[in-house]
């Protein structure tokens, strides 16, 4: 037989390009040898028995061409047809559906009628034949072969328990505290701080009273939804250096008076502040008792100041303090002082700045929290109470110093009224003091210029420098604890890899001894500012951010309406804790913008950082219940819209066991479905229920841990049952949630089959049934060397342990070097020596390790490397898809996708379709026309049309002598003996049925020759899978038709789908 090989014999419309369309002939003759499909050797994959006698091939390849000569193939979008055209209408009788190929059979070739919409100008659509009619007998039920299978076990399970020890630290000695002492006094402390005694005087020159109110209200406000959380353990180190310059002012203010300076103000203020701080840091490395202690004595120092100084107010003044400024409680001087009188390069905001760190004192008690005996109710009681005291002494201090000091006073005694003179309102001249010429040149007396106003004020001044020593050193205490502390908490999380030598403590108590010596010098650092001024601002851009942070989480907690966020604080609304998180970003960007960006910078540079590690933490934070609050929406939403064909992609249940276990079988599916469908890793442990539930549950967690280390985007999910197929049963029904359900089911091939018992076979065929019955598709995956290296994980866990034996057993001989002349350590020395154990370092992609040397079990290195193969990057090559029959485009849809992966880019696609020989021209342009519908890239169409024709004698005999062991051969045998047989052997193939369908099993059989011929050398193979009807073909049969058909051939995937449209050509 020939064929021209000119384009006219395709199509008269068409130009003269014969690069397009080839008609390869190959004569029919058995004496004829095959056309070589390469000149390459294709690799050997398994000893093969068919022989090289020639078979009688038609076959039509296409080849992409220019656009302008293909664009002549397509008229109006659909395929040119010819006087030999097939008509849509024959497609809906039997006789179409059952001469496919030529053949009896109902399953269809795919055709472009199945994908067009209902409704179409371009032509009918046609409904190709459903799953349900090809699974399902075509006559009456037949009851089904009984299976006799009570339980399977899948060989996935990992032998033993895991036993979490629950180790308890021993809590003899700790230092516990209540919410008095350990967050009522330290908050107190905290914000009875610098700013009280030597700042709030000026605060209130500038501000006015009224503006201390607001500003009082604006630091604490945003806090009162509760105080938790960690704030920036460096804003902590650096309120140090601020308390301790704050003191050292003062000390330096007493030596000024006394004329004792040492150097000049600002180097005596780092002198004295260096000393101060190197005891602080004594008392605090002494432990948290001696520091609660000191902290009790010094809040009742400050409490004697603060009367004192309310005592001192109504004490009358004398004319030395009249000249400076006090007048005790004067109206008029109060409404004088009410309102605001910046002066220059001052302002609202740049004061809010310096006031600011009195109220991050409110965070003193949850920075120890640790420390506490019950933090729940110990820090919000002791922090709301501290806060209402410290208000209400900030304010009346405000109010009080207000009242009877006025801004601006000389300090001579001298300067009073003289007679005639005109007062202009002032509140001193009403009160016979001239204080103008303040107004020109620098005083240093008065609220605006002397920050020792209350000491003056006070009844008894040293109490008041006992009062600011006690607030300062208390604060710079706190916060001089508190910074490791959140410091060492930091750490301890393993956030950043590079802070984990701060985590370690020390003692009972567990002192960050670290943190303090890093605390100290950071503290150090700024003290050498010397100018309390400067530093303030810096400590409040930061608490400021960090306080933002705190609200925010507040909020966010509050919205994701995770039930674990219960808070206790009765008046708390979420939408009060979003306004602090803003008001608290505004402030920071008002007070200083430039350093409100820097702040952020950091801040974002940080949070990126941590996203792209990703520690392995879990705080059960409200982004995780964010997260599944909108997963969960997501979900429900989805539920509403109905699914399209558009939106289709492969969901698959992938029968894995054990992830690790058959790392092939899942790389293999993880390339079609990671970033576009569900993937879920199915495990069935079979066996009694109680085992078997306490086996899966003890290894769920490490198993999903596995596919998240292992980057495999996939979940794992794993049932107890009575038997395997029962489990998948399961599975399938089960599985998934909403639109969110599997559509796909992936297994690997039975390898073993002829070897396994028959409970196995059936359970292994019946869950492809099981999977048909739901109208679920199936892919079944079949490698040379199998999947399963549980075998090599066990071996791999005894050389683990062996390694750990041996490294235990040098540290013993270390350990006692001593004896190293005795014999029972050179006894032990041999017995290391003959272990003879080669350690294996774990490669970072989580592939399989290599081992060399071992003599405990057995190991294959083959399998090892086939378990990895997909994890590689495939040579150049092609992935073969033999699309034999339409099975709603599922077939051709997962080779696509792995051409779009990284991994398989590549690998380039080609097309085998079946095809009847009086119609070659036809199917070619139709199958080319539709696969540009579908906007599929291809390399080569290839139309075979010898498909039905008989195998080779030696072909036919290897599949003959497969099936030998499983035949009943009834025929051969009277009657009786027969019926007795078929009772007694249920599940053999019989004479009947192996003539029934004997002409489909010439086609599979067929069908591997022409694989031997075309794809051998193919990446990878992607074939329809045939359908088994239920009742009809028996289980070994049905093995034995998948055996014969993907032999000794790459990777092969069988594929078919549940016969409903995935893919589309309409946009």
């Amino acid at each position: 037989m020939s064929l021209n090989n000119s384009s006219n014999i395709f199509l008269d419309s068409v130009p003269s390009n014969t690069n397009r369309f080839q008609v390869n002939v190959i004569n029919e003759n058995h004496e004829s040898s095959a056309a070589a499909n390469d000149n390459t050797d294709p690799p050997h994959y398994e000893e093969t028995s068919f022989g090289d006698e020639a078979q009688k091939r038609l076959r039509i390849s296409f080849r992409p061409g220019n656009q302008e000569c293909y664009d002549n193939f397509l008229q109006s979008g659909e395929t040119a047809k010819t006087d030999a055209s097939f008509h849509a209408y024959d497609s809906h009788t039997n006789t179409y559906y059952l001469q496919t190929f030529g053949h009896n059979t109902m399953d269809a070739v795919p055709k472009i009628e199945y994908y067009r919409n209902t409704g179409s100008i371009s032509g009918p659509k046609v409904n190709r034949p459903s799953l349900l009619e090809i699974h399902e007998q075509l006559a009456k039920n037949v009851a089904v072969t009984p299976s006799s299978a009570d339980r399977v076990a899948n060989g996935d399970g990992i032998p033993g328990d895991e036993q979490a020890e629950n180790k308890e630290d021993d809590q003899a000695g700790v230092v516990k505290f209540g919410w008095v002492k350990g967050v009522l006094v330290r908050c107190m402390l905290n914000i009875w701080g610098v700013m009280l005694f030597i700042r709030l005087s000026w605060i209130v020159g500038e501000a006015g009273i009224g503006g201390a109110y607001y500003l009082i209200s604006r630091s604490l406000g945003p806090e009162f939804g509760g105080s938790i959380g960690l704030i920036f353990a460096f804003a902590n180190a650096v309120a140090v250096a601020m308390y301790v310059v704050g003191f050292a002012e003062t000390v330096v203010d007493l030596l000024k008076e006394s004329d004792s300076m040492m150097v000049d103000p600002t180097n005596d203020i780092r002198i004295i502040g260096s000393i101060t701080v190197v005891i602080l840091l004594g008392i605090s490395v002494a432990g948290m008792e001696w520091e609660a202690k000191a902290q009790v004595i010094l809040l009742v120092i400050l409490l004697i100041a603060i009367a004192n100084f309310f005592i001192g107010t109504v004490i009358p003044s004398n004319n030395e303090k009249k000249s400076r400024g006090f007048f005790n409680y004067q109206a008029s001087i109060f409404a004088e002082n009410f309102g605001p009188r910046f002066t220059k390069g001052e302002g609202f905001f740049s004061v809010f700045a310096i006031f600011f760190p009195a109220a991050t004192g409110i965070l003193a008690g949850a920075n120890i929290s640790g420390d506490l005996e019950d933090p729940q109710d110990a820090i919000p009681r002791g922090t709301m109470l501290a806060i209402f005291i410290t208000t209400v002494a900030y304010l009346g201090v405000a109010i009080c110093v207000g009242a009877c000091v006025v801004r601006d006073a000389t300090g001579n005694m001298n300067d009073t009224i003289i007679s005639g003179m005109n007062c202009n309102g002032s509140a001193a001249c009403g009160l016979g003091y001239d204080f103008s010429r303040c107004r020109h040149e620098p005083c240093q007396y008065g609220l605006m210029n002397n920050f020792q106003v209350m000491s003056m004020v006070s009844g008894f001044g040293p109490l008041i420098t006992a009062g600011i020593f006690s607030a300062t050193l208390s604060s710079a205490l706190a916060s001089l604890v508190s910074a490791p502390k959140v410091f060492q908490a930091l750490c301890k999380d393993n956030i950043y890899k590079a802070l984990q030598f701060f985590a370690k403590g020390y003692g009972k108590n567990n002192e960050p001894l670290r943190g303090y010596i890093l605390t100290f010098l950071i503290a150090m650092a700024f003290i050498l500012i010397a100018e309390l001024n400067t530093i303030a601002p810096i400590i409040s851009n930061f608490f400021l951010a960090s306080y933002a942070l705190i609200n925010f989480s507040c909020f966010h907690a509050s919205y994701a309406k995770s039930p674990g966020w219960r808070p206790a604080y009765g008046i708390y609304n979420m939408w009060v804790s979003l306004f602090g998180a803003v008001l608290c970003c505004a402030v920071m960007f008002v007070i200083n913008w430039w350093a409100a960006v820097i702040t952020y910078v950091i801040e974002f540079f940080l949070y990126v950082y941590v996203t792209y590690k990703k520690p392995d933490v879990n705080w059960g934070s409200s982004t995780q219940a964010l997260s599944y609050v909108s997963a969960l929406d997501n979900a429900l939403e989805l539920t509403t819209v109905e699914d399209h064909v558009k939106n289709f992609r492969p969901q698959c249940i992938v029968l894995t066991g054990g992830p690790m276990t058959r790392p092939a079988l899942l790389d293999i599916t993880h390339a079609f479905t990671k970033n576009s469908g569900l993937c879920i890793c199915c495990e069935v442990f079979v066996g009694p229920r109680k085992l078997c539930v306490k086996e899966m549950n003890s290894g769920m967690a490490k198993k999903q841990v596995w596919l998240t280390k292992n980057k495999i985007k996939a979940f794992y999910a794993a049932v107890a049952a009575d038997c395997f197929r029962d489990g998948v049963r399961s599975l399938l029904q089960a599985s998934g949630l909403g639109r969110m359900k599997p559509n796909t089911l992936v297994i690997g091939y039975k390898k073993n089959w002829r070897k396994a018992p028959l409970t196995e076979i059936e359970n292994y065929v019946g869950i492809i049934h099981d999977a048909f019955d739901f109208e679920i598709g199936v892919v079944i995956v079949r490698i040379s060397q199998g999947f399963d290296i549980s075998q090599v994980l066990q071996v791999q866990e005894e050389l683990e342990r062996l390694e750990q034996e041996r490294l235990a057993l040098e540290a013993t001989i270390k350990d006692n070097e001593c004896e190293e002349e005795s014999g029972g350590i050179r006894g032990l020395f041999k017995k290391a020596g003959k272990l003879n154990i080669t350690k294996t370092t774990p490669k970072k992609d989580g592939s399989i390790n290599t081992i060399q040397s071992m003599h405990v079990g057995e190991f294959n290195q083959k399998l090892v490397e086939a378990s990895t193969q997909f994890k590689k990057k495939q040579e150049k090559g092609t992935i073969d898809v033999w699309w034999l029959f339409d099975d709603g485009g599922l077939t051709l849809l997962i080779p696509y996708i792995l051409t779009l992966r990284k991994k398989w880019k590549d690998c380039k696609l080609r097309i085998y379709v079946g095809g009847k020989i009086n119609r070659i021209e036809e199917e070619k342009i139709a199958m080319a026309s539709l696969l540009s519908k579908f906007r599929i890239k291809f390399a080569d169409i290839h139309i075979i049309g010898d498909i039905n024709i008989k195998p080779n004698k030696e072909s036919w005999k290897v599949f003959e002598e497969m099936i030998e062991p499983y035949r009943l051969h009834e025929s051969c045998k009277d009657l009786t003996t027969a019926e007795k047989l078929k009772r007694e052997t249920p599940w053999k193939i019989t004479d009947a049925e192996l003539e029934a369908v004997k002409e489909k099993s010439y086609r599979q059989v067929r069908l591997n020759e022409l694989l031997q011929e075309h794809s051998r050398a193919a990446n990878l193979i992607v074939l329809s899978l045939p359908v088994a009807r239920k009742g009809s073909i028996s289980d070994l049969l049905y093995m034995a038709w998948l055996e014969i058909l993907t032999k000794n051939l790459p990777p092969v995937l069988l594929v078919r789908g549940n016969h409903k449209n995935v893919l589309t050509f309409y946009s």
